[in-house]
């Protein structure tokens, strides 16, 4: 029995090696704590900041794409930028409906291709407005037609003209509409688990509301990733000298620019009947009367109201008065 009685100094060298052994294990949870979760099915692509940039980028494309849109559909358009996160194209091309349009745009100079997907209810609102309607899309769902398809294909490629100027901060592209789709299937570009960055832009049309999404997969950019930061963005905006040399020649073009300007004397409308029937000679009657104001149009923007009149031996007019945005 007694060769089985430890000492005091077995038992001391006991307690102190249990206290060593859950010092150990302390320090072995706290590091364990302060790592995280890696899933491999889903790995993060772009950071916070990164897509903080493509914001910046699509909201100025956003502004560019307002001034086109209001011009060439004569309505009121309103784009603005709602949200952008990394989703892997699975659960993107599963949030999407058919029909739906899809458009494939081969991003250039880098290989591989974005989707730009378009809200069926703005593309025909679109379609609408370029054939002289209201721009009210359709009731019934349905997928484009060929003539249609050619009609909103004409629209995008203009509207893909505005995008390099955006993209000019970070680098030249040259982007190119490669195929339009309505069946997200054959939109199947890469593969399922890729991630790809989704920028989210609402767009109303008159009354018509609905969204272009920007799936951009990160392949694609990758060659540029470490340029979608925004310290160099705005570093590269923050030389005050190029800024104000940027502003002079701005300034020095816009007021060397040609713009149009028309007078509107009056409107009215006629059966078709009757503009067939029009001869030499004929009197048509307009909606206003002869002392009344003119509409002084500065592209399609109705600008002024002006009285008519004649200057040195021609016709001119006598501007009245200025129309804000505001009234």
């Amino acid at each position: 029995m007694g060769g089985d009685i430890l000492s005091q100094d077995e038992i001391d060298a006991l307690l102190n090696n249990y206290q060593g052994s859950e010092q150990s294990l302390n320090n072995s949870l706290e590091k364990k704590s302060s790592t995280s979760n890696y899933n491999f099915s889903r790995p993060s692509k772009f950071n916070r900041e990164q897509l903080k940039t493509l914001e910046v980028i699509f909201d100025s494309y956003g502004r560019e794409l307002t001034s086109f849109l209001t011009g060439y559909l004569r309505s009121n358009i309103e784009i603005e930028i709602v949200n952008s996160e990394q989703i892997t194209y699975r659960d993107f091309s599963i949030s999407l409906s058919n029909p739906t349009i899809i458009f494939i745009v081969d991003f250039e100079p880098f290989k591989g291709s974005i989707i730009v997907e378009m809200t069926t209810n703005i593309g025909y609102a679109i379609i609408d407005r370029v054939l002289g309607g209201a721009g009210v899309p359709i009731e019934t769902i349905r997928e484009i037609s060929d003539i249609e398809k050619v009609l909103l294909e004409r629209v995008f490629n203009q509207m893909l003209s505005y995008m390099p100027e955006a993209w000019a901060i970070v680098t030249a592209i040259n982007p190119k509409l490669n195929q339009t789709e309505t069946n997200v299937q054959f939109a199947q570009i890469i593969p399922p688990n890729e991630m790809t960055a989704l920028v989210n832009l609402s767009v109303t049309v008159g009354e018509t509301k609905g969204f272009l999404n920007f799936c951009i997969p990160h392949l694609v950019i990758e060659p540029i990733s470490q340029k979608l930061s925004s310290t160099n963005w705005f570093s590269s905006n923050s030389d005050t000298d190029n800024m104000h040399m940027y502003k002079e020649q701005l300034e020095e073009k816009l007021e060397n620019t040609f713009v149009d300007i028309s007078a509107v004397v009056g409107r009215t409308n006629i059966m078709v009947s009757e503009f067939v029937k029009l001869q030499v000679g004929d009197l048509i009657q307009l909606d206003s009367y002869a002392n009344s104001n003119l509409s002084v149009m500065v592209g399609n923007l109705l600008k002024f109201n002006a009285k008519p009149g004649v200057s040195r031996g021609k016709n001119a007019i006598k501007i009245t008065s200025l129309i804000r945005k505001e009234d």
